[in-house]
């Protein structure tokens, strides 16, 4: 089986303006969250991600910590930038 991470909503969770840190809660089309940190200085680059515990992992199916959407990380940011989440979020 070949994962594919949708995402279905980007919410901000915390920032550091002044510095250009970001931390953002990404939700994703099958049920899976994510916590990711970015830093925007000079272009938005995704820094650390990392799943929530709500769900067991869609990858390895474990219910506890596990480093499986660290190999998603471009994918997620390419989705972010297309569709525009961190304007989406930020504005919020």
């Amino acid at each position: 089986m070949s994962y594919k991470p949708m995402i279905s909503n980007v919410r901000k969770a915390s920032s550091n303006d002044k510095e250009g840190l970001y931390e953002f809660i990404i939700n994703l089309a099958d049920g899976t969250e994510c916590r990711a940190f970015f830093n925007r200085f000079p272009e938005w680059k995704m820094t650390n991600i990392s799943r929530l515990q709500k769900t067991p992992c869609p990858v390895c199916r474990k219910d506890f910590i596990c480093k499986c959407m660290e190999s998603f990380k471009s994918e997620l940011e390419q989705q972010l930038e297309e569709h525009q989440w961190f304007d989406k979020a930020i504005a919020e």
